[in-house]
């Protein structure tokens, strides 16, 4: 059997992973082109120096990374992380006791919960941003409720201001760390928090020593999906904003867009991705401790320590 194999013949783990890469090509051959290809392209970029409108010329540099340091430009990355930093802190007080409550509803209240936190998601995100502007506008809906229960006098111009672009960052924002917290409690043991309960432990300690870290992996993604978009997401502040709240992403399409200058825009881009993947980093390394944390606090439930 095996001198016809090696006569002629091919063994049958071969011919597998044969198949199995040529399947898996196309992801490959895709992945290439349309992820790894552009991303190369984009720092080769940043590198070169500009040239007349939109032109580059092939000349290497460290100009356009050096230009981030400039006041104004180091301004809009420093307004940029306090509002994903005020973003993802009030996502994080909204979404994770939602999260965390939904997960112990009944299966038909739960599946309700999630149709309606999907349901938004049927409308495109700008007309949804151009509800808040009917509700944040002199004399709209939020100015008549308050005027009619005796709270203002006069309409308090919520729109173009920095409260109603961080309320339309939490808005847009929310569902994701609901569903990241929904995720990571739904797999909860349950009898690990009635067991540190049983042996003493108030409700808070047993949140902070049992829920907390063993929904902890689920709290960390819905921090990276929230917060990384935040400083990109510059429709947001362009709607509800207008011209008084810069992001890095609003500078990079003026860039592209009215600049022109291509190789600064690729600088920028490239800095925010070094940026996001710090904190993907920062993610992997808290969701592994995360993940160990349901062994830690089953051996301290069966220790009584807890």
């Amino acid at each position: 059997m095996s001198a016809g194999l090696r006569a002629g013949g091919r063994s049958p783990a071969r011919g597998g992973k044969g198949v199995a890469f040529l399947m898996a090509l196309p992801l490959y051959v895709f992945t290439l082109v349309f992820v790894l290809g552009p991303l190369v392209y984009l720092l080769v970029l940043s590198f070169l120096r500009r040239e007349g409108i939109g032109g580059v010329t092939l000349s290497f540099t460290l100009r356009n990374y050096s230009r981030i340091g400039i006041p104004e430009y180091a301004a809009t990355f420093k307004e940029s992380l306090v509002l994903a930093l005020y973003s993802t802190a009030l996502v994080i007080l909204a979404g994770y006791p939602f999260g965390y409550f939904m997960a112990r509803l009944g299966r038909v209240w739960r599946s309700r919960v999630m149709l309606l936190l999907i349901i938004p998601f049927w409308t495109n995100s700008l007309m949804r941003l151009y509800g808040w502007i009917i509700v944040f506008r002199s004399n709209g809906v939020l100015d008549k409720l308050l005027e009619a229960l005796g709270f203002i006098k006069e309409p308090l111009r919520m729109l173009y201001t920095y409260p109603a672009v961080v309320t339309g960052m939490v808005y847009a924002l929310l569902p994701f760390m609901v569903y990241s917290v929904y995720s990571s409690a739904e797999k909860m043991d349950w009898g690990l928090v009635d067991a540190a309960r049983l042996m003493g432990a108030s409700s808070v300690k047993a949140f902070l020593t049992v829920t907390l870290p063993l929904t902890m992996p689920g709290l960390c993604a819905g921090v990276i999906l929230t917060f990384i978009p935040s400083m990109g997401l510059f429709f947001i502040a362009d709607i509800l904003g207008g011209n008084k709240v810069v992001l890095v992403g609003n500078l990079i399409q003026e860039q592209l867009m009215k600049a022109h200058d291509l190789p600064f825009a690729s600088a920028l881009s490239v800095a925010l991705m070094l940026l996001s993947t710090l904190f993907m980093c920062l993610y992997s390394k808290i969701a592994g401790l995360g993940s160990g944390a349901k062994e830690g606090v089953a051996s301290l439930s069966r220790g009584g320590i807890l």
